[in-house]
Parts: C-alpha cells; sequence; structure tokens
C-alpha cells in the first residue's frame, strides 16, 4: 500500500484505508481514540452520534468523506457531498473565519472546542460546536487533508 493509496478519495464510505488514516491521526494529533476498539469504518459511516468530515489538500478542497450524522446535518447525500468544495459549508460572510480555523490547524496540528456557523444544502443554518478539527497526516507524517469533528448542532 502506497502514501498515494491511502491519501486518495475513497472509493466508498466505509474504505477501511481511509478510516484507519482517520483514527491514526486523530489519536496521534489529538492524543485520544476516535472510536472504541470494537468500533470500525461501518460504525463511524452509519451509527456514531457525532459528525465526521474531511477534505483534500487541493488548493480548493474538496469534501472527500463524510459519515451519516454529517450528511444529515448538511442534508447531503455521500454522492454530493464528496463532489462539494469545503468552503461551501459555510456561507460567504463565515468564510474568513472558517480559513482562520483551518490555517490554525494547518499550524499547530488540531483546534479543539471549535464552534462555527454553517449552511445545509437547503439554507439551514446551524451553529456546529463542540468541534474538533485536525489535520490528516498518515503515519510518515505526509499530510493528506483536514478532518472535522463534531458533537453537538443547534439550528440558528
Amino acid at each position: 500500500m502506497t502514501d498515494a493509496t491511502i491519501c486518495a478519495v475513497p472509493p466508498a464510505a466505509l474504505d477501511d484505508n481511509f478510516f484507519n488514516l482517520l483514527i491514526s491521526s486523530y489519536a496521534r494529533t489529538v492524543g485520544k481514540p476516535l472510536v472504541s476498539g470494537n468500533q470500525d469504518a461501518a460504525w463511524l459511516y452509519g451509527e456514531a452520534p457525532f459528525a465526521v468530515l474531511a477534505h483534500s489538500t487541493a488548493a480548493d478542497p474538496i469534501f472527500v468523506y463524510a459519515n451519516r450524522t454529517a450528511q444529515s446535518c448538511f442534508e447531503y447525500g455521500w454522492d454530493e457531498f464528496i463532489t462539494i468544495p469545503s468552503r461551501l459549508s459555510a456561507e460567504a460572510p463565515n468564510r474568513d473565519e472558517r480559513q482562520r480555523l483551518l490555517d490554525a490547524v494547518a499550524h499547530n496540528g488540531f483546534i479543539d472546542n471549535y464552534r462555527g456557523l454553517r449552511i445545509a444544502k437547503s439554507g439551514r443554518r446551524f451553529w456546529i460546536e463542540d468541534g474538533i478539527v485536525w489535520e490528516l497526516r498518515d503515519e510518515n507524517g505526509k499530510r493528506c487533508g483536514q478532518a472535522a469533528l463534531f458533537t453537538s448542532w443547534t439550528d440558528v
């Protein structure tokens, strides 16, 4: 398995290589496990009570992962989600704040206790709360994108 394989956009929501990248980078960066030992990619995707999203390293990053909880919050299915530039998860006036967050994550490795205003497909606005945003890095330190986890959200 090459670094390119691990960093590639997952071909399906249950991609084990991408799941391992998510959980290992979270543990290394944040210092605690993302999931318990008996929880797998299927659990994170379909059953986790918290939202997890990830985007690529492109100049205008595209979402490459969104579990069902995230899909529900943002009102996009998997096939739509993985074609959306992640900047569009925030309204234009809030994109500068979002970019400052992502820059801080790139510099510090992760940010916790994040709260930010986001927008769903329907135009519904909501606050994501109790968020952790971290750098997705493989075991060799190669940057593969950024990911976010949030445990609560509140409609505006």
